[in-house]
């Protein structure tokens, strides 16, 4: 090499570079996850936050227990109605079908109304109506709770005229006490902690176990694991096994902190709680091992790992209120499994749920791992073909 053409190589070339660029351009416009995560991820961050996301959630599911029925008591219903704050779903026979109820969580709240209520409201003996809330998640019901106050005026306002005017006065002609269940004081850790553990086992079990199968690919070992005679199946399955055990561990750690430094209340069985776990981890490990069928590399695991993740953390009720997203959001949200594991843990340690009221969440969790265990086989059979 010449000293012209060295001196002429040390310099900055807009020719070099600009061939620099277009060659990381035709790598990406090759690369179809990375272009796609690129165009997708705006578009769904846009979509989740724009529409999808309400803090102050409202046409919360109500039933009533009407053991009195007068003008006054549906005048009280239809202004909680009218609210937005409540929606009415039904009505209840009794005490214990409200409470199995607000439970399972079909209902947020259930208002009970006494038999004696319209005849001591008429003697100006001020009664009260009972409103019981499923305070679990003190973001989604605090709001409904703070209009309550004010319904017993409305009331007033609309039937006590006439001869019945001196009930109004300046007081309300009755009261609404409201009864916060399974989380009184509205502690946000007793609804965060546990929810973190669906968090930190979906982050972590799904990129894992993707991160895993591409890292074979990349070394070339998944060759000689594919000269061994071992079906599709028993690959996967013997993949995700040591990742169980991983997952119970991280389980264990987020119930010891719960318990040992949040406070958070264990009512229920640690038993089913586990159980819980561990169905969610194979459900999480299956879709683990879906994305590193689609993925080509590691980088691309990765980046449908997190495209998995956004919606989960979003759209489950986690950090949002399930009961005040739209409805094209719930539909997404009861697709993923971290939104029944949260439902599950949470009536788990907070009120104490048995297999009865946790059935309605565990069968469509092992429905999900079915299905993706199917696309899974299916896909790695394609990888290997």
């Amino acid at each position: 090499m010449t000293p012209a053409t060295a001196s002429a190589s040390a310099r900055f070339s807009l020719q070099r570079w600009w061939s620099i660029v277009l060659k990381e351009f035709l790598q990406l416009r090759r690369d179809r996850v990375t272009f796609g995560m690129i165009v997708g991820l705006p578009i769904m961050q846009l979509l989740l936050f724009g529409f999808a996301i309400n803090t102050d959630p409202r046409q919360l599911p109500t039933a009533v227990i009407a053991a009195d029925q007068s003008e006054f008591t549906r005048s009280f219903i239809a202004s909680m109605e009218q609210s937005t704050y409540f929606k009415l779903v039904g009505t209840l026979p009794d005490e214990r079908a409200g409470r199995e109820a607000l439970m399972k969580g079909e209902v947020q709240f259930v208002l009970t109304i006494p038999p004696d209520f319209t005849r001591r409201l008429l003697r100006g003996e001020r009664p009260a109506l009972l409103v019981e809330a499923d305070a679990t998640d003190p973001s989604a019901t605090g709001q409904a709770i703070a209009a309550l106050p004010q319904l017993p005026y409305r009331v007033a306002t609309h039937d006590l005229k006439g001869a019945l005017a001196p009930l109004a006065g300046g007081r309300p002609p009755f009261d609404v006490q409201v009864q916060r269940l399974y989380n009184p004081e509205g502690i946000t850790q007793y609804n965060i902690v546990p929810g973190l553990m669906g968090v930190i086992l979906t982050m972590t079990m799904v990129m894992m176990t993707g991160l895993a199968m591409t890292r074979e690919r990349e070394r070339g070992t998944m060759e000689n694991l594919l000269a061994t005679p071992v079906r599709p199946l028993e690959v996967m399955t013997g993949k995700i096994v040591p990742y169980i055990f991983i997952g119970l561990i991280q389980s264990t750690i987020v119930l010891l902190a719960a318990r040992w430094i949040f406070s958070v209340p264990f009512v229920g069985s640690v038993l089913a709680v586990y159980l819980a776990a561990l169905l969610f981890i194979a459900a999480n490990l299956t879709v683990g091992i879906t994305l590193s069928s689609l993925a080509q590399n590691q980088l691309q695991a990765m980046q449908l790992t997190f495209f998995y993740f956004l919606p989960n953390i979003l759209l489950s009720g986690f950090m949002f209120p399930f009961a005040g997203m739209p409805g094209w959001a719930q539909a997404i949200g009861n697709i993923l499994p971290m939104t029944y594991f949260h439902r599950m843990v949470r009536g788990i340690l907070l009120k104490g749920n048995g297999w009865f009221e946790l059935w309605p969440n565990l069968w469509p969790m092992a429905l999900f791992i079915v299905v993706v265990m199917a696309i899974a086989v299916r896909f790695y059979r394609r990888t290997l073909d």
